[in-house]
């Protein structure tokens, strides 16, 4: 079968193979299984190996065995609903034989007296006697090769046998042969020198499978290629995107940092030089810049704005709520208050007449900086001169909704996106390889280090005393718990229990904000903390994005352990932000895991969120670093950025001289199609027609 007959037919829906009825097809679809390749990515969770056999005084009880025994007797019950049982030995001792539910003319034909066989199936201990009960296997000796293999394990939806299952994948493998080679001899040698329909059989079959094993980091690679390649697409696509080139010169910026007296850090001023020459470039600008908390991302994307609109283009400024959009509407007013920009904020509450007098004046250039939530990118704005977008707190977008943002304001319209979670460089490869990446790292020099203090549940009348002393000096408190009830599962401090034992202490000081709030109920919330009306908020994690609380000195963590770093260091930066000194009180229960304790040594050791993020990735892995299950972010079916890490750079070397070469990428076809990216690529490359 040559490879594009194999592609066809792993291409294929699963109900083309032998053995996938209705039932069987829909058992399948809810583990996502709907066409042939998905079988081969649901890989084994573990091996049974039936390759050893023991001799019958060396059985390990519950442990999964093949055995080569003599049936000497047989025990058929005629009293109903007793099983049947065959007494079998070898020269070591002796075992019974256990069947339910199966007939007497079955078991005198599987184990026929004084004919030795193979049995395989789980040792149990009854009666003081060695048993199996329903052997898995049961074969004459003269048939061995039969039995004595090792067999594949697999994670299945409930209803799905695993025997179906592995009937399937047998099928597969058996329509597998051996492919052309895509790769060259230099690239094989360093990610394993295996053939790809190698690598497929004994990704099912070797009980050496790991993650590290040859064959599957061969496989990880061609998806860390596959998921490059789409991004290099991508990149491609948008540096081919030619625009009017912005002139300006710096007086609004200069006149910004003369006014506020304030000196930029050297990771600002590097971060706005390339932003600045991205801007003044015929080339689109595509760029996330990324900076720790307090590290003062936000000015730099503003003093940008301002080069921008001296330009003669428009600015749209998007936050993922409300409140952080009339955060920066708020700074803007004071950024912008000695020029003549015009600035407006786009509010969902506001009524029809006062939305469509901001859509007339965004039309007729009215508005040099607009901003607000999602609601600007509604079909029904438009702008006179779009020049520059920026995203704020946007880490959830996938490769489709950068390529449909990247449009957004026409072919002069550039884009930057910013984020507070710090990424590590492995995950900024593989997700953000599309887009150019600015790091702010140092922090300006008014921007206090925050202490950083674990406690036990034991000392709560301690840090009680600690938050009265804050209230009394003015200051704002954070108080975060887990979940808004008690679980019976879990035993976390519940948001709800803990604002009513802290307003018996505080009475009227004390707000509550949780996710299961709606809205505007939050808004409320949140504005009455930032209007000093209440002292102590206290939360689930939906105070981890973004908002400035000035006056808020202190936060207080219920059950740290149950947090991972990088969520921890973004909850610990919503204080800091003031003058006075701040605190991080982080709470934890008896018997702390190794890994809690890990986690709680790190975030006391350090504040670089870079850092931490790093170490949180090694502790948890890669999914959850960033705090969320993300759109787009965790789409790797083998491949793994912390223990592949170097196979991500041979893969970004190998994607530097695909584009210095310019080669086509029809070369990878098998792989893009494999893993589910041809169709993404196919739509990069016809909107790049269609814009040609």
């Amino acid at each position: 079968m040559n490879q594009s007959k194999i592609q066809y037919f792993l291409n294929e829906n699963v109900s083309i193979l032998k053995g996938v009825g209705l039932t069987t097809k829909k058992l399948l679809k809810k583990k996502k299984i709907e066409k042939i390749r998905d079988l081969i990515w649901n890989i084994p969770d573990g091996f049974t190996d039936r390759t050893n056999v023991q001799e019958l005084n060396k059985l390990e009880i519950g442990k999964i065995t093949t055995i080569k025994v003599i049936p000497i007797k047989y025990n058929f019950p005629r009293i109903r609903n007793l099983p049947n049982k065959v007494i079998c030995e070898d020269n070591k001792g002796k075992i019974d034989i256990v069947f339910f539910n199966s007939r007497e003319g079955y078991i005198r034909k599987v184990l026929s007296l004084n004919k030795e066989v193979i049995i395989s199936g789980k040792i149990n201990y009854f009666n003081k006697k060695y048993q199996i009960t329903n052997p898995a296997y049961i074969v004459p000796v003269n048939r061995e090769k039969y039995v004595n293999k090792i067999i594949p394990k697999y994670s299945l939806t409930e209803g799905l046998s695993e025997n179906v299952y592995r009937k399937l994948i047998n099928q597969v493998l058996e329509g597998i042969s051996e492919v052309k080679e895509w790769h060259s001899k230099e690239i094989l040698k360093k990610i394993g020198n295996i053939s790809w329909s190698k690598c497929v059989y004994k990704i099912h079959n070797d009980k050496k499978n790991d993650i590290n094993s040859d064959f599957y980091r061969r496989l990880a690679y061609d998806e860390i290629l596959a998921n490059l390649l789409v991004l290099s697409a991508s990149r491609k696509r948008i540096k081919k995107i030619k625009k009017i080139k912005k002139v300006f010169d710096q007086f609004i910026s200069k006149k910004i940092i003369n006014n506020f007296k304030f000196t930029l850090t050297k990771d600002q001023i590097h971060v706005l030089n390339e932003i600045n020459k991205d801007i003044k470039s015929e080339n689109k600008m595509f760029r996330l810049l990324q900076g720790d908390v307090g590290s003062g991302k936000t000015i730099v994307s503003f003093l940008a704005a301002g080069n921008v609109i001296r330009s003669k283009f428009q600015v749209a400024l998007m936050a993922p709520t409300e409140i952080l959009a009339k955060q920066h509407y708020d700074l803007a007013l004071k950024i912008f208050k000695y020029s003549n920009i015009k600035i407006d904020f786009l509010s969902g509450k506001f009524d029809l007449r006062k939305k469509n007098e901001i859509k007339e004046n965004l039309i007729n250039g009215k508005i040099d900086l607009i901003i607000g939530t999602h609601a600007l990118f509604q079909k029904s704005i438009f702008f006179k001169n779009l020049g520059l977008v920026i995203i704020d707190e946007q880490h959830k977008f996938g490769v489709r909704q950068r390529i449909e943002l990247s449009d957004k304001g026409g072919k002069n319209c550039d884009i930057l996106l910013m984020s507070a979670t710090p990424i590590p460089r492995t995950l900024v490869l593989a997700f953000y390889g599309d887009m150019d990446v600015s790091r702010i790292i140092e922090k300006p020099s008014n921007r206090k280090d925050i202490l950083t203090l674990s406690k036990p549940e034991e000392k709560r009348d301690e840090i009680l005393e600690f938050v009265k002393k804050q209230i009394h000096n003015k200051n704002q408190i954070f108080w975060v718990c887990p979940l808004i009830e008690e679980s019976k599962t879990f035993d976390y401090s519940a948001a709800k229990d803990k604002f009513i034992y802290l307003s018996k202490i505080f009475k009227n000081k004390v707000g509550l904000i949780h996710g299961g709030l709606n809205k505007d109920e939050k808004d409320q919330v949140l504005n009455d903390f930032l209007n000093n009306s209440i002292s102590i908020l206290v939360s689930t994690t939906v105070i981890e994005v973004g908002i400035d609380f000035p006056n808020a000195n202190t936060i207080v963590i219920e059950n740290s352990n149950k947090f991972g770093l990088s969520q921890l260091h973004q909850l610990r930066g919503r204080v800091g932000r003031g003058n006075t000194k701040s605190t991080c009180i982080l709470l934890y229960k008896k018997n702390l895991s190794i890994n809690a304790r890990k986690r709680i040594k790190v975030l006391k050791k350090s504040n670089d969120g870079f850092f931490i993020a790093e170490e949180d990735m090694k502790l948890r892995g890669f999914g959850d670093v960033l705090g969320y299950q993300q759109s787009g972010l965790k789409n790797f079916k083998l491949a793994d950025p912390i223990h592949h890490s170097d196979l991500f750079d041979i893969a970004e070397e190998n994607i530097r001289k695909i584009e210095l070469d310019n080669m086509h990428f029809t070369k990878y076809n098998f792989i893009l199609k494999l893993f589910d990216k041809a169709d993404i690529i196919n739509q990069i490359n016809l909107n790049m027609i269609n814009r040609d």
